[in-house]
């Protein structure tokens, strides 16, 4: 209630409201935080991971993850494994180092508990991350990187963006998420159709764990031709889901903020998250990360409960801390998880 009622509220009213700044301000003071060691090290013992399992070959302390989006270009992450997370997803990292969309492109909607982001995978390019993760060392927890399109490379051309990026990152990543399922780069979610995927997938040769991330937007049909194709390629995991285009489920109060395009994210996708991760473990025996919607230990468990074997917070994490985690390694230990077999 602390991270609610003090840490919550002045982080919100950082740079006059603007959700970015925030962002950024917190960003930066995590990474001072991992600098600590001390520090470090009583958090852990605080927020230390639990319910250890072995997931698509990689071998996980525990089972909730920070998602791709929250450090795109890995500036702190000497810091999140202290706050109980049991691994980490960096990016959305493209081939080319790129700004993203203009400003404002990041929106809170408090009353609904969501998030609207248009960012446009703004980061510092896939030789740069290369860069700063040769230089930190190996981490306590595995690393997980998500690979996108340039938005300067045409989507005829996007299976070369995708194996640069994974020939620059492949010795420093546990697994690969292949994100072609962002609403915010002109036609990246073309590339789920199954013949675009096909060939995507079928030109990413590495010995890493491929994972494919999906939207929550697809259709039964589009997503059993998903699996259909993933099962083709052998790809280790499916992440679902990315943000959505509908806005279904926003209170009245956010309506203002319901026309500013992007993908939402957090509460109202609640619901649609656990649908798809629960269609997805009766088509396919792949092993999931399940992401969207998790702002509890309840929704932890009911997305663990259908079929996720791991999974992932970052909108719940801005609305309600650190705590999140700790409350869910600590829900998921108590009652012996360890994870569905991978």
């Amino acid at each position: 209630m602390v991270y609610q009622r003090v840490v919550r509220r002045a982080l919100f009213r950082m740079g006059g409201g603007d959700a970015e700044v925030a962002h950024e301000r917190t960003l930066r003071m995590t990474a001072r935080l991992g600098a600590l060691p001390p520090v470090v090290a009583g958090l852990r013992r605080y927020f230390g991971a639990a319910a250890p399992r072995t997931v698509f070959g990689v071998r996980f302390p525990g089972p909730v993850g920070l998602a791709a989006g929250m450090d795109k270009d890995g500036r702190a992450l000497r810091a999140w494994p202290a706050f109980g997370f049991g691994f980490l997803e960096v990016g959305t990292v493209t081939r080319h180092a790129q700004p993203g969309n203009p400003r404002p492109r990041l929106f809170r909607l408090p009353a609904s508990g969501a998030v609207i982001n248009r960012m446009g995978f703004n980061n510092g390019g896939a030789a740069a991350l290369a860069a700063r993760l040769r230089a930190s060392g190996p981490l306590p927890v595995p690393l997980g990187v998500s690979i996108g399109k340039s938005k300067v490379t045409p989507v005829e051309e996007a299976v070369e963006d995708y194996r640069s990026s994974l020939r620059e990152l492949a010795p420093y990543a546990d697994y690969f998420a292949v994100n072609v399922s962002s609403p915010n780069t002109p036609g990246l979610r073309g590339l789920q159709d199954k013949a675009a995927l096909d060939e995507l997938l079928g030109a990413l040769d590495t010995t890493v764990p491929l994972l494919v991330k999906i939207a929550p937007d697809l259709t039964e049909h589009a997503i059993a031709d998903v699996l259909e194709v993933c099962a083709a390629h052998g790809v280790a995991g499916l992440i679902a889901t990315n943000t959505t285009l509908s806005r279904d489920g926003l209170a009245p109060q956010d309506a203002p903020r319901a026309a500013e395009t992007g993908g939402l994210s957090g509460r109202p996708l609640t619901a649609r998250a656990l649908e798809v991760v629960t269609f997805v473990a009766k088509e396919s025996t792949l092993p999931i990360i399940g992401v969207g919607g998790i702002h509890s230990a309840d929704d932890a468990l009911r997305m663990l409960d259908v079929g996720a074997s791991l999974v992932q917070v970052y909108t719940g994490f801005i609305y309600e801390g650190p705590g999140l985690v700790r409350a869910i390694n600590r829900a998921e230990a108590a009652r012996g998880g360890d994870g569905r077999p991978g």
